[in-house]
């Protein structure tokens, strides 16, 4: 929408000050009224002056007598302020019992599997009328989805796993291992070597070719054999019993999904990573986004501590 280049000065305290001369007609009254100095005040007629192209007001013995064109203007003023205020009332508080609403994010398996369930539990048992739509994560964090407010949160690992966008606010939520999963009885994995010399299970819980492990042994000069490629973590670890392959899993899904005919131990060379939390700048402090981020860091901060 394009804005008279005039109407780029004007601020809401001017139009406020505006709509105070009409009723006051004394600029004292008017600097005492808003608790402004006296100089505040006519700065304020003065830049409403000079965009307008019209004096607005004209001073007389009994008062500030308006222009025509004050007149005309004064309704549509008083409009603004009260769109203006109703706009706060609406972003200064969100009710989750007022109307049924649906939020979308878009998140790995590792969030589905340990977050979304206690998050959903927390929603019924308080008797929320929300809904909770999980779309897939992709190989980046979907920016334009974010930005244009068709989804309102993302979820992703870190540190760095995708690329940074400056649009962006990011929260790490909580922190996680991962474990070198193994068929119970099987030799076990004590070094690097051992680890890049068996065949593996890729699980793919975000669409990705490459995950964390990957990179980081790019970055050692090193990679890894793949056997097989799954959907999930489930499917993943099934392959494991009676079999030589390997599967990497986070040592907190491992807990959830753990079978007995697997066994685990810790690679020291392997990193850890965090669930992080992505929303658009321009929603940082819309009442509805920060109150899901609050049940969701609040899941998080639960699962912490066990």
């Amino acid at each position: 929408m394009l804005l008279a280049n005039g109407l780029r000065k004007i601020d809401i305290q001017d139009l406020l000050v505006f709509l105070e001369i009409y009723e006051r007609q004394h600029l004292g009254d008017v600097a005492e009224a808003l608790n402004l100095s006296a100089s505040s005040v006519s700065y304020s007629l003065k830049k409403l002056r000079g965009a307008l192209d019209d004096e607005l007001f004209i001073a007389t013995r009994s008062g500030m007598r308006p222009t025509r064109k004050a007149m005309a203007m004064r309704p549509h003023a008083r409009s603004m302020i009260e769109l203006m205020n109703a706009c706060f009332s609406e972003a200064s508080a969100f009710d989750p019992c007022q109307a049924p609403r649906t939020f979308r994010l878009c998140a790995p398996e590792y969030f589905e599997l340990l977050i979304l369930p206690p998050l959903l539990r927390r929603l019924s048992e308080a008797g929320y009328p929300i809904s909770l739509e999980v779309q897939r994560l992709g190989r980046e964090i979907p920016v334009d989805a974010l930005v244009q407010g068709e989804l309102d949160l993302a979820l992703g690992f870190g540190p760095h796993q995708h690329r940074a966008h400056p649009g962006l606010v990011s929260l790490a939520l909580l922190k996680d291992d991962l474990l070198c999963v193994r068929a119970a009885g099987s030799e076990a994995v004590n070094d690097l070597d051992a680890f890049c010399a068996r065949r593996q299970v890729f699980p793919t819980p975000w669409d990705s070719e490459r995950n964390m492990i990957d990179g980081w042994l790019q970055q050692q000069g090193r990679s890894r054999q793949i056997a097989a490629r799954t959907n999930n973590y489930l499917a993943a670890l099934q392959l494991i019993p009676a079999s030589e392959l390997l599967l990497v899993l986070p040592a907190r899904v491992h807990a959830l999904l753990g079978d007995a005919r697997t066994t685990t131990s810790p690679l020291p060379d392997l990193p850890s990573f965090s669930l992080e939390m992505l929303w658009a700048q321009p929603f940082d402090q819309d009442p509805a986004n920060i109150w899901l981020r609050e049940r969701i860091l609040s899941v998080c901060a639960e699962q912490s501590l066990l």
